[in-house]
């Protein structure tokens, strides 16, 4: 099953679906990362956050991210979704599902894909705080959006 292994939704993501898209007999180990929406960040607390992605390059960089990781750590099979919209505190924001024959490669892949999506796939945040608002920029938090936004161009 290779079909829709890598997603932008705008509703909650069920985790069990993401296991069962990696799971096969040949997989001896099934590692699931689960990003949420936390309640305080930097000592101010978040009332709920906002995404925004350019969905169909967000998907092509997912889909980058799984064969990087095919291609590093043999034999895994990854599966990523990420949500868009408004999410409120706990909310599941992100989930990667990596099978492998051995637990080590699927918990390394685990971590590289979650720090993959930060560098490379464009999904931008707002944050909401009890105090004001603003956009935070990339997922690493190192671009500032002088307009207030994100933007985003057309290909």
């Amino acid at each position: 099953m290779t079909d829709n292994l890598f997603e932008v939704i705008d509703q909650p993501i069920e985790v069990g679906e993401l296991v069962k898209k990696v799971e096969r007999r040949e997989a001896g180990a099934i590692t699931t990362f689960i990003g949420t929406v936390r309640e305080w960040t930097k000592g101010r607390r978040t009332m709920y956050l906002e995404y925004q992605a350019y969905i169909p390059m967000a998907v092509k960089m997912l889909a980058k991210i799984g064969e990087e990781i095919e291609e590093k750590w043999q034999d895994t099979k990854v599966a990523i979704t990420h949500r868009v919209g408004r999410l409120d505190i706990s909310d599941i924001a992100v989930v990667i599902a990596v099978s492998s024959p051995h637990r080590k490669a699927a918990y390394e892949a685990n971590e590289y894909a979650i720090e993959r999506i930060k560098q490379i796939v464009p999904i931008w945040k707002k944050e909401h705080w009890e105090d004001g608002e603003t956009w935070i920029g990339d997922q690493l938090e190192n671009v500032a959006y002088p307009s207030g936004e994100p933007e985003m161009e057309d290909e």
